[in-house]
């Protein structure tokens, strides 16, 4: 088995059972801070991989091959599917025809990637700090976490059990891409509602932090109402995090006591 990959079905820390069926055995916690948590480029990078899947996902789906493709650090599957619609399908797909693809293209990708599962740790890599930064966070008495991620529910479940991240997350309150093509920041305000209702608390946007690489996720932050805690892990480096208005900028996950110290003061 490749290092870092999950040993197999198990629950979350936050005493919800990850898999259906499955009773949980974990504590209850007490609940009052929110923290949500990027996947691609913050705790992990299977760039590589998931750009071949997303050629192959395009060209079974609308017949073209999948020369350019478009910008997507804090972007999400919908939105990169239709930049990439624009960037390789010239004036052939209209709007209506592009919505029609989206589905199409969402299920073939899950598959796609699905069939490369054990491609993520071999030609992938967790980002320093990553598990260690969860493991801290979950440690964290009052505080439940899970993901604000641009990748659809299957595609982001799959990527965090390949490395065995699941298991620190409470993915049954996270936001994820679906079938339209809704920001991060709206996709973070239905994550703190589904939190909400789980805990039976509300999660003020000063208990409330998103943990991502791009710019792109900082405008989430505040379009969404949370403090952004900006990790120059990605594209962006530390100056154009602050420049775009970052509440926080770390290097990098590393630093495990400075991330749970910014954490715990947004409440």
């Amino acid at each position: 088995m490749a290092a870092g990959r999950s040993s197999g079905r198990g629950t979350s820390l936050y005493g919800t059972s990850l898999y259906a069926g499955e009773p949980s055995s974990t504590r209850r916690r007490e609940i009052d801070r929110l923290v949500l948590w990027n996947i691609d480029l913050t705790l992990v990078d299977v760039a590589k991989v998931t750009r071949v899947a997303y050629a192959e996902a395009f060209r079974k789906v609308t017949g073209r091959p999948l020369v350019q493709l478009p910008q997507m650090a804090g972007r999400s599957e919908p939105e990169i599917f239709f930049d990439a619609l624009a960037l390789n399908g010239g004036d052939k797909f209209d709007a209506a025809e592009s919505e029609r693809l989206l589905a199409p293209f969402g299920a073939e990708l899950a598959t796609s990637l699905a069939d490369r599962r054990d491609l993520l740790t071999a030609q992938g890599q967790l980002m320093p700090g990553a598990v260690q930064s969860l493991a801290a966070v979950a440690g964290l008495e009052d505080t439940v976490q899970s993901v604000l991620t641009g990748s659809s529910r299957p595609n982001a479940t799959l990527k965090l059990r390949a490395f065995g991240l699941d298991r620190y997350l409470d993915l049954l309150v996270g936001g994820f891409a679906g079938s339209e093509a809704y920001p991060k920041g709206t996709l973070l305000r239905v994550a703190r509602q589904r939190a909400e209702e789980k805990y039976g608390v509300r999660f003020a946007d000063a208990a409330t932090a998103y943990i991502a690489d791009s710019p792109r996720d900082v405008e989430a932050a505040r379009i969404g109402g949370a403090m952004s805690i900006a990790v120059a892990s990605g594209r962006a480096g530390t100056a154009e995090l602050r420049d775009a208005g970052a509440d926080a900028v770390l290097p990098d996950l590393t630093d495990t006591a400075a991330l749970v110290a910014l954490i715990t003061r947004t409440s």
